[in-house]
């Protein structure tokens, strides 16, 4: 595989689902990845990229955005309140807004700053007790009370459970943004992004797949 593989079955996805090419944004994660690795797909052109853990993408990307400054940055792993102001200096979108403490937080970090993040909010659309997410009948409270502290969500995240088929999943999302009038959905990655296309996916997360496997230890 590789980033040229995964652009190109991202193309054929839009067409086969009558949309048009480009309408989808591919998120190249590169968390627990090697430089070398993470600068040859920046070499090769690719300009998102998604990061799990804020210390480790405070660590690489201000010195990368200084040589590629078109790139964007996008936090898609679970967010400590007590990183929301590194997050809102550094990424261009948050997609795991996931909790009331932590909207009051970016407001309040966005509001001193001035620079405004795209956010999308996680919804736990499998009603995991382990999973963090709103739960998809809370979604319409939530968005309220973030509105009403000044924040303008633009999509709506989700992860499947992984033992279940991902489509539903992707299907509940979809429902989920447009009685919301949200136009952004993050849904998708490395084993399941060509379903998730088909549902409307706007962003999708490819890690491994573009990068190869990570090593952790």
């Amino acid at each position: 595989m590789g980033l040229n593989d995964i652009n190109s079955r991202v193309r054929a996805a839009e067409i086969a689902a009558g949309r048009e090419t480009g309408s989808v944004t591919l998120i190249a994660v590169s968390k627990v990845q090697p430089a070398e690795r993470v600068t040859a797909v920046l070499d090769q052109g690719h300009q998102v990229f998604g990061e799990n853990y804020v210390q480790e993408a405070q660590g690489k990307w201000p010195e990368w955005r200084q040589r590629y400054p078109d790139v964007s940055v996008h936090m898609i792993g679970p967010l400590q309140s007590n990183k929301a102001r590194t997050a809102v200096e550094l990424f261009d979108a948050i997609h795991s807004l996931d909790r009331i403490s932590l909207a009051r937080k970016l407001a309040r970090h966005i509001d001193e700053l001035g620079v405004s993040p795209q956010l999308f909010i996680q919804v736990n659309t499998g009603d995991e007790p382990q999973k963090a997410g709103i739960l998809a009948d809370e979604l319409p409270g939530f968005i309220k009370s973030c509105q009403e502290l000044g924040l303008r969500p633009h999509g709506l995240m989700c992860i499947p459970p992984e033992s279940e088929d991902s489509t539903p999943h992707f299907r509940l999302l979809r429902r989920l943004a447009q009685e919301n009038d949200l136009p952004g959905l993050s849904m998708g990655m490395s084993a399941d992004f060509e379903s998730a296309i088909a549902e409307g996916a706007t962003h999708i997360r490819v890690g491994s797949a573009i990068f190869g496997a990570r090593n952790y230890g």
